[in-house]
């Protein structure tokens, strides 16, 4: 089944994380993209895509209510095919209020005209909804809020599967910009490893427990700043929500410190370990940790 097939009625829609990388792999072919697209082809289509983004980290608990969401090129130094990229997907300015009613108490602003469609959800939602025929929108990351709170924001997601929303994660489970190594295009450092490897351990069979991973001895060093590990536990509590463990879609490292771990929940996907090639580089004389990937 593909994408553009009849949007999903009482079938429980599957969730997914996504390693999202540099920026450059919605332009490139490799095994992370194509794991991404066999994702997209075994998804029945979703009434809905509500993205949590590592790049909409603010101060709020917020959902994009724009019925034309702009293509944000939030990122530094890339070449200037990537900033004529365009997904011009549709919003669903009336999904806030079943997001509201999901994660009640909790507050949910809604934010007409600051943000759209970022990099971390269209490098991915290019090669998976390559059609962007399906309509999309973020809910922002709370910056002011703990590990915690989003675990149980994700569990709380859950009521959206049974309508037809496919709920994504975007962002990668260890993501330390300036531990990137040129030299390691395809491996990841020992403390990446290690992370890396228990997150797995916790996501396949016992999410419940991924917000104990920010008491691993390498934790500071994965994830420096949260904002790229936080969405992971969005795809846990919905885990942790429907009593099962999460599937592995596809794994690896990039520069030594940047994990490409995806994983999905409740779906199949024929394929996703078929490409080949590393993902993709980042850009040449800009260090990493300059680029807002």
């Amino acid at each position: 089944m593909t994408a553009t097939a009849e949007p999903s009625g009482t079938r429980l829609m599957p969730a997914a994380f996504i390693g999202h990388g540099s920026p450059m792999n919605a332009l490139e072919d490799n095994r992370y993209t194509a794991a991404w697209r066999a994702f997209g082809q075994a998804v029945p289509r979703p009434r809905a895509i509500l993205v949590v983004s590592a790049h909409w980290f603010i101060n709020a608990t917020a959902v994009t209510v724009m019925p034309r969401p702009r293509t944000i090129h939030d990122f530094y130094g890339f070449p200037r095919e990537l900033f004529e990229v365009q997904y011009p997907a549709p919003g669903m300015p009336e999904l806030v209020e079943e997001v509201s009613e999901a994660v009640k108490p909790t507050w949910v602003g809604a934010d007409a005209d600051s943000w759209g469609i970022d990099h971390g959800s269209w490098s991915v939602l290019r090669h998976a909804f390559p059609q962007a025929d399906t309509p999309v929108v973020q809910l922002s990351i709370n910056a002011d809020q703990d590990l915690e709170y989003h675990f149980a924001l994700g569990a709380k997601l859950a009521a959206l599967r049974e309508s037809g929303v496919l709920v994504l994660g975007s962002g990668n489970v260890v993501h330390n910009l300036r531990g990137v190594d040129p030299q390691h295009r395809d491996e990841g450092f020992d403390w990446a490893q290690r992370f890396d490897e228990s997150a797995q351990g916790v996501m396949l069979h016992e999410p419940a427990a991924s917000v104990r991973l920010q008491g691993h001895r390498d934790y500071r060093t994965a994830a420096p700043t949260p904002d790229h590990f936080i969405p992971l536990l969005y795809l846990a509590g919905l885990a942790a929500a429907s009593g099962r463990g999460a599937e592995l879609l596809v794994d690896g490292y990039s520069y030594g410190s940047l994990s490409m771990t995806s994983y999905t929940l409740d779906i199949e996907c024929p394929g996703a370990g078929r490409g080949t090639g590393s993902a993709a580089e980042l850009p040449e004389g800009v260090p990493a940790d300059s680029t807002n990937i």
